[in-house]
C-alpha cells in the first residue's frame, strides 16, 4: 500500500499545454490537456506545422509557388490537377454557391483585389466603375469545373479559399489531435476554433463572443460552453476603409460586387464541422439580416446575428442555436 501511494503521488497531473505562432497572415494558438502518457509540446507542434505547411503549399493566394496560385495564373480554357484537400473545398464552395444564388463564391478574388481587400490589391481606394467591372469579368463560380482530379476553368478565374481554409485545417488538427490521442483541446487558427473534452478541472471550454465594436475596445457579449463543435465569427467591422465619409467593408457580395451595405454587423456560426462554420459564416454576413436569418432557418444552421439599430446593436439567434444553447451562459 504504502508502495502504491508513492506511485500515485509521482504520476504526473494533467495540465494544459500551449502552442503558439504566426500562420496564413496572422496567428495560431493550439491548447491541449496533456495527461500520462500524451505526447509532449514539442512533438505536437511538429504535427501542427507539418499541417499548417501543407495547407500552406497547397491554398495559399499569398504563396507565389503554391498550388493554388499556380492554377490562378493560367488562362481561360485551362485544367490543372489539384491536391485533393483544394478539390474538397472547392466542392463544398461550390455546393453553398449553387444553394445561395451565387451569394457564397470562391473566385471572388479579382474584386477583392479590386476594392483594396486581396493580395493583389494596389491600396485601399474606392474603385471606379470600369475597374470594377473589368474585375467582375473575370468572376463567376459557373465557370469553375472539378473533372476527375483536376480543376477547370472557362474563364481567366482566381480561385480564393481564404473565406474556408482555415475552418479547414482546424478541423484537420482536431483530427490528427485525435489520432494521438489527445482528446479534450482548444484549437484557435486566424480565429476559427474547435473544441472538445474537459479541462483538467473538469470544466468545458468556454468561448466568448464579443459584440461588435469600432472602437476596438473588447466587450464580451455572450459565453458559451464548446464541446466537439466548431465556431466562427464573421464581422465587418474590423477589416474597412471610409473616403467621402463612406464605409467600405472587406465583406464583398458577388452578385453586386461591392460590399456589403447592410445592417448585419456580426454572425456567429456553430457547427460540429468548423469548415462548415467558417464558409456558412461569411455567407449569412453577405446575405444580410433578413436572408440570413432565413438561410439559416432553412439549413438548420446555428447562427446568432448581431446588427445595427439606431441606439446600439440587436441580437438574433436561429431556432438551431437554441436548441444548442437554450439558455446560453452570460459574461
Amino acid at each position: 500500500m504504502a508502495l502504491g501511494f508513492g506511485l500515485t503521488a509521482c504520476t504526473p497531473k494533467e495540465r494544459i499545454e500551449t502552442l503558439q505562432g504566426p500562420t496564413m497572415g496572422s496567428t495560431y494558438t493550439v491548447k491541449y490537456v496533456r495527461g500520462p502518457n500524451m505526447p509532449a509540446p514539442d512533438k505536437v507542434n511538429v504535427e501542427l506545422q507539418s499541417i499548417l505547411n501543407q495547407v500552406d503549399r497547397q491554398m495559399s493566394t499569398y504563396r507565389a509557388d503554391s498550388d493554388l496560385s499556380e492554377f490562378n495564373r493560367l488562362p481561360a480554357g485551362s485544367c490543372q490537377t489539384m491536391p485533393e484537400p483544394v478539390l474538397q473545398l472547392v466542392r463544398y464552395g461550390q455546393q453553398l454557391a449553387e444553394s445561395s444564388g451565387g451569394t457564397f463564391d470562391l473566385t471572388i478574388g479579382p474584386l477583392l483585389d479590386v476594392w483594396g481587400f486581396g493580395p493583389h490589391s494596389r491600396g485601399r481606394v474606392q474603385p471606379s466603375a470600369e475597374q470594377i467591372e473589368q474585375a467582375r469579368s473575370r468572376v463567376g463560380y459557373q465557370y469553375l469545373k472539378i473533372e476527375q482530379n483536376q480543376l477547370c476553368k472557362e474563364k481567366a478565374l482566381e480561385v480564393d479559399l481564404n473565406s474556408i481554409a482555415a475552418g479547414y485545417t482546424v478541423d484537420q488538427v482536431a483530427e490528427r489531435f485525435q489520432s494521438l490521442g489527445i482528446d479534450s483541446y482548444m484549437i484557435e487558427i486566424t480565429g476559427e476554433l474547435k473544441a472538445a473534452g474537459k479541462k483538467p478541472d473538469g470544466s468545458a471550454w468556454r468561448i466568448a463572443i464579443e459584440e461588435p465594436n469600432l472602437e476596438g475596445q473588447r466587450i464580451v457579449q455572450r459565453i458559451l460552453p464548446i464541446d466537439g463543435l466548431g465556431v466562427n465569427t464573421s464581422g465587418d467591422y474590423r477589416n474597412y476603409y471610409e473616403e467621402n465619409g463612406q464605409r467600405f467593408s472587406h465583406t464583398l457580395d458577388p452578385n453586386l460586387a461591392a460590399p456589403i451595405q447592410h445592417k448585419l454587423a456580426a454572425v456567429t456560426v456553430i457547427d460540429p464541422s468548423t469548415l462548415a462554420a467558417d464558409a456558412l459564416g461569411t455567407l449569412l454576413l453577405v446575405l444580410g439580416p433578413d436572408a440570413g436569418k432565413a438561410y439559416a432557418e432553412l439549413h438548420q444552421i446555428a447562427a446568432l446575428f448581431v446588427s445595427r439599430v439606431d441606439e446600439g446593436f440587436v441580437t438574433e439567434t436561429s431556432s438551431a442555436f437554441d436548441q444548442l444553447f437554450p439558455t446560453g451562459e452570460q459574461p
